[in-house]
């Protein structure tokens, strides 16, 4: 397979970035939620005129990690007040990173940080921030190996269950 690259998507995405974001939630979560909590969180999440909106927003950008003609993965970053918290302008947040289920183990979550760091960085960005649900303990051990520290938390609803997410930073 070609090296991995990377590209920033446009509003024609949205039916790819709609499928690979459903695919990988699921993958991610289902095991740990009820059948209904997910399809409602799906639906209103991951619908098409909702993704497209977010595709337009101002300070919100999606990007695929593609090879040989397929999308392996996306990432969704957010600047300004597009930021799902009120974090300033000196901050990037990650809100998505999402790895198709078959090339995770890849070094392709890596990449994508690496973009994320060198992007904030050029538009003078002193610190990367994310969230992450308080269960999901792989990711939480992916990011601390990157030196992401837990500050603070919020919450994030899936259907009717009110979740928690642990929020982390780090300086650039």
């Amino acid at each position: 397979m070609s090296k991995p690259v990377i590209r920033q998507l446009t509003v024609e995405d949205a039916a790819e970035l709609q499928a690979i974001s459903v695919e990988t939630f699921k993958d991610t979560f289902a095991a740990q939620n009820t059948t209904a909590n997910m399809t409602a969180f799906l639906t209103s999440a991951y619908n098409l005129p909702k993704l497209t909106t977010e595709l337009q927003r101002p300070g919100s950008r999606f990007y695929f990690i593609e090879a040989g003609g397929q999308v392996l993965g996306y990432l969704k970053l957010n600047v300004d007040p597009a930021q799902s918290e009120k974090m300033g302008p000196e901050s990037l947040e990650i809100e998505r990173i999402y790895i198709r289920p078959t090339e995770k183990h890849r070094g392709l979550g890596s990449q994508f940080l690496k973009f994320a760091f060198d992007l904030a960085r050029s538009e003078d960005k002193t610190q990367i921030w994310l969230g992450v649900w308080e269960h999901n303990e792989p990711a939480k051990r992916f990011y601390e190996k990157w030196d992401f520290k837990r500050f603070s938390q919020h919450a994030f609803v899936m259907g009717t269950d009110r979740q928690t997410d642990f929020l982390m930073k780090r300086a650039l």
